[in-house]
């Protein structure tokens, strides 16, 4: 009985002991602190490409208000990448205060994950479909080892939708420089056939009351509807009007730090 007590005992101890060890060596991901823009804790990015970032995300803060942070990391030490990457936006405050208008890209290098975690205030802008499709685009760059330029080619596609929903200009990462020119982000035009065609028959009817009726209400009604019909079918239509407005054409000036934003839990994630 004595022995047994001990054993249990010693067996307590050790269990107490991993504990302890394995807590000592977990991330404190909140203790980190933002580089810049680009925040290379892996050590993977080279000058070249941090310059360009660097320049890029300044650029992008200055004109549409939106902050970007890029960051990489060695690994998750087995923590889920969204715990991660939502401790970071929020201990670094990614965004405006009060409009929450950040979005960080997050790469872990030995893992081969990657995330794009997005502010509320950009969630319609920068939707999750748009997040996955732009992180399975990277993975070409990515698996070359590639990563500054993974990431300029993600930061390009991110900004210039932010700058098109804000209908204002970003001048293009590197402008006026060496920097290799980015691969474009293939992006899905799906055509949404069933409410036109389905707006097609509405028509049809309208306009066959209309003609036995001979009334001028079907008029009104049948322009209504291809009106918006046609408003409807157009392709990004939501981000609010094209590329006019005020077109920085300059660095923007350097990093100041995050402007206490916060995440709205909207992005995705991916392997490559």
């Amino acid at each position: 009985m004595v022995s047994g007590a001990r054993a249990g005992g010693l067996v307590l101890r050790l269990a107490c002991l991993f504990l302890a060890a394995s807590s000592a060596y977990a991330v404190d991901w909140k203790a980190l602190k933002p580089q810049g823009y680009m925040s290379d804790f892996a050590g993977v990015i080279d000058a070249q490409s941090r310059a360009v970032l660097e320049q890029y995300g300044a650029s992008v803060e200055k004109t549409t208000g939106a902050q970007m942070a890029f960051v990489t990391i060695a690994t998750l030490q087995g923590e889920p990448i969204e715990d991660v990457a939502n401790d970071l936006f929020h201990a670094w405050g990614i965004g405006q205060k009060g409009q929450d208008t950040g979005v960080m890209l997050l790469l872990v290098v030995q893992d081969r994950r990657s995330r794009l975690e997005v502010g509320h205030g950009l969630e319609e802008i920068l939707p999750d479909g748009f997040d996955g499709l732009l992180l399975v685009n990277m993975r070409h760059e990515l698996r070359a080892g590639q990563y500054g330029q993974a990431i300029i080619t993600a930061a390009q596609a991110i900004g210039e939708v932010i700058a098109k929903a804000k209908n204002v200009t970003v001048a293009a990462p590197g402008a006026g420089g060496s920097q290799p020119r980015r691969r474009e982000i293939q992006r899905q035009h799906d055509v949404p056939w069933v409410p036109i065609l389905f707006g097609l028959f509405i028509f049809w009817l309208l306009l066959r009351s209309n003609t036995r009726g001979g009334g001028g209400g079907g008029g009104f009604w049948t322009g209504m509807l291809l009106s918006n019909l046609f408003n409807s079918a157009s392709y990004g239509g939501r981000g609010g009007g094209g590329f006019g407005g005020y077109d920085s054409g300059s660095s923007g000036g350097g990093f100041g730090g995050f402007g206490g934003g916060d995440s709205g839990g909207g992005g995705a994630s991916s392997d490559w």
